[in-house]
């Protein structure tokens, strides 16, 4: 495929190369293989389950450490609002008061979660600020009827000229409602935060969002900086990063040759939050806690959601303490007691599955073989039980070149038409809430380079449009799915309760979004 000079100074300012752009667009032809799952992970087969002297013996582990440690809580925050309120977007689309009530709209739809929005109306975050804003242009807002207070109330939160509530970040949209103020997601992360990603009273937290809404975050921050950090005795240091547009992918047409614009130049896509990677790999640090942006309680359930934090960085420090040892070990002359010792490690706490030819080599190729499966980062991750909901899974897998290993799995990662896969799939127990503790360090203290543990060929293809065209887009490994293949990886049941997204407007009614 030859590019035109106009095509590679494109690809070059993006900060990507040509051989970059050749190669992803050989992976759209060639496709993305399904991944090959070899069982569904469970307790006691892959994932820990702890009972509570265990926990509290973790959480002990992870207090007495943690002004010694330097860590850092990560949270990806580009998403806006937008599909929060799908449902609504839809309503006012298709809704026409003159021709029948909001009920009849529903029942004729089965719209229940519009009906529910109607009933909680009241209870969501924003509720007054919308009244508010509606009295402001509406001064007869108290004299309509109630279908019409109910639209009006609807077209305030989402008019761009008004509240335009679609358009926010999903970290500065309202999200919880207390007695005398209403708190962001991004303001809750940060008093969870001083709870357990504090060290000597500082917290450190790192965002990734869009770059467009940094001057908003920073507004943010400044507004409740003083408020929070008297609330916690804890002082923050907020750091921001964005997508990289180098970790942009080329779009193609149905047939795999590139997309270009109405202009004849060729289209990029950000590739999905596996780019954050690279962000990810820039901190430097000895833990770092990863929890989406939405994933947030009211103060009433944080300290439960802390203590399942604690105990997962209990989890990894006692396992990095366990495993620098053993690497130092290794770097010395070492006996088959201590080879076995630490392979034992490895294959009960570290869930390594052995290579069949392990047995059959020499003591210097052991300690060869042992060091490498050492020597990488560590993930320590919380899995909940299955509820339904939809989001990748806990899965031993087997790659192309026979190993097997514990993964986060995505549903589309999984081909679903293969009986035998789909029925694995069905027997999972748990799945991920990204409720993640890394260590990202080796025994030496020097950070690992974490993009040399991806695995490149779990990437996601998608189809889009683009100016009313088809497009296929390319998305990178996802960031705790192919991003991490080959880290060390252990798995823990947490309790539902560590898990509360709000993928849409309602989820704000749910319990553990409500003061009462």
């Amino acid at each position: 495929m030859n590019f035109t000079q106009n095509d590679i100074n494109q690809i070059e300012k993006k900060g990507l190369t040509v051989e970059k752009v050749l190669t992803q667009i050989a992976l759209f032809k060639k496709g993305v293989p399904f991944i090959n799952l070899k069982s569904a992970a469970t307790i006691d087969n892959g994932i820990l389950c702890f009972n509570d002297t265990q926990t509290d013996e973790l959480i002990n582990t992870f207090e007495t450490n943690r002004d010694t440690i330097s860590m850092v809580k990560f949270v990806p925050a580009s998403g806006a609002a937008t599909r929060m309120f799908k449902t609504l977007f839809t309503f006012l689309k298709e809704y026409n008061p003159n021709k029948q009530s909001i009920n009849s709209y529903i029942n004729k739809n089965d719209v229940k979660e519009l009906s529910l929005f109607f009933v909680g109306l009241e209870k969501l975050p924003f509720f007054e600020d919308v009244v508010t804003q509606i009295h402001k242009v509406h001064s007869n807002y108290n004299n309509l009827s109630f279908d019409e207070q109910r639209l009006l109330f609807v077209k305030t939160m989402m008019d761009e000229n008004l509240l335009n509530y679609s358009s926010f970040p999903k970290g500065l949209l309202p999200f919880h409602r207390y007695k005398e103020y209403t708190s962001t997601a991004f303001e809750e992360h940060l008093f969870e935060a001083a709870e357990y990603a504090s060290s000597n009273n500082e917290a450190n937290l790192h965002f990734t969002i869009s770059e467009k809404h940094e001057h908003k975050f920073d507004e943010e921050f400044k507004y409740i900086e003083e408020d929070v950090e008297e609330k916690t005795q804890t002082t923050f240091n907020i750091s921001f990063s964005y997508q990289k547009h180098a970790t942009d992918t080329v779009a193609v047409t149905k047939t795999n040759e590139p997309f270009r614009d109405e202009n004849g130049l060729l289209v990029f896509r950000p590739s999905g939050h596996g780019a954050l990677i690279e962000n990810l790999n820039e901190i430097d640090v000895d833990i770092i806690f990863i929890k989406n942006i939405d994933n947030v309680v009211v103060n009433k359930y944080k300290s439960e959601v802390v203590k399942y934090k604690k105990m997962l960085a209990g989890v990894i420090l006692e396992l990095q303490n366990q495993a620098f040892k053993y690497e130092e070990t290794l770097d010395y002359e070492i006996s088959d007691e201590q080879l076995t010792e630490i392979a034992d490690f490895l294959s009960k706490k570290m869930n390594v599955v052995f290579d069949k030819e392990y047995e059959n080599m020499s003591l210097h190729d052991k300690k060869v073989y042992l060091k490498n499966k050492l020597n990488r980062p560590i993930r320590v991750c919380g899995m909940v039980k299955n509820e339904g909901e939809p989001g990748g899974g806990p899965f031993w897998v087997k790659d192309k070149n026979g190993d097997i290993s514990l993964q986060i799995v995505e549903s589309a990662q999984i081909d679903i038409k293969n009986p035998e896969q789909n029925a694995i799939l069905k027997n999972a127990t748990h799945f991920n809430p990204v409720d993640i503790v890394c260590s990202v360090k080796n025994y030496k203290g020097e950070k690992f380079d974490l993009t040399k543990y991806v695995d490149y060929n779990t990437a996601f293809i998608t189809s889009k449009t683009k100016s009313g065209k088809d497009l296929k887009a390319l998305e990178r490994p996802g960031l705790w799915n192919g991003s991490m293949a080959f880290w060390n990886t252990i798995f823990v049941e947490v309790p539902l309760i560590t898990f509360n997204p709000v993928k849409t407007v309602n989820d704000l009614l749910k319990g553990p979004h409500q003061i009462t």
